[in-house]
């Protein structure tokens, strides 16, 4: 009995110091948005902080913001009560009252654009305590590799749509210019225009050879009358 006991009380003991080492990596800084999809507008982003701290409740969570995203562009919406935003050069600080030892700290902001062409955004985080404790959330999640200890939040986007130019109507094809196109057409409509210019040659000919018969007979038959005796 004493063995058994002492089995099972090393191996709680055991358990205990493995989720206690366990604990810390299970806490996370998390973040969502109402649209996933790059270049979107007018995006609400909600963060959780998940209390980790025995001896203390969260006080602040320090972001910075990725390439692309600048801190004019961030605006707060929702945070624990008596918390503000505050701008800083590479992101923004929400912050107040310490929370209750074991609350979670929830906060939403509001950004203008999200960036054009990029599918993973990481926020980085400082998230600090009432007693001083400082969790920091800030080492970047590579895809296809394992979760690091203290991966910054990240959220995962969509494509977004085509550039506009690529849906642009096609160009009308070339077409001849009237400088080109005259040579080729005047004769034709110089003929329409006038159609016994083209015949008149071919219709008056005859004329001209009956004229010239008519006076070669006249010229023989004056010349007969001439050459009869009596004249």
């Amino acid at each position: 009995m004493r063995t058994r006991f002492r089995l099972l009380t090393i191996s709680a003991v055991a358990a205990a110091g493995v989720f206690a080492l366990a604990g810390p990596a299970l806490a996370h800084v998390e973040v969502e948005a109402d649209k996933t999809t790059a270049g979107a507008s007018d995006v609400t982003l909600t963060f959780t902080g998940e209390a980790e701290n025995p001896g203390g409740g969260i006080a602040s969570e320090r972001v910075v913001l990725p390439a692309g995203i600048a801190p004019a562009e961030v605006s707060l919406l929702k945070a624990p009560a008596g918390w503000k935003l505050t701008a800083n050069p590479d992101g923004f600080t929400v912050a107040g009252k310490a929370l209750k030892t074991g609350t979670d700290a929830v906060w939403k902001i509001k950004i203008a654009k999200l960036p054009d062409g990029v599918t993973r955004l990481s926020f980085k985080t400082l998230e600090t305590y009432g007693n001083g404790d400082v969790s920091r959330w800030i080492e970047i999640q590579e895809p296809g590799q394992s979760e690091p200890d203290h991966p910054a939040p990240l959220l995962v986007l969509k494509n977004g749509a085509a550039p506009a130019t690529s849906s642009a109507a096609p160009a009308a094809p070339p077409t001849a210019s009237p400088s080109a196109a005259a040579p080729a057409t005047a004769p034709t409509t110089a003929a329409a225009a006038d159609p016994a210019a083209s015949s008149s040659g071919t219709s008056t000919w005859w004329i001209w050879v009956v004229v010239v018969v008519l006076a070669g007979v006249a010229g023989a038959i004056f010349a007969l009358r001439r050459r009869r005796p009596g004249n």
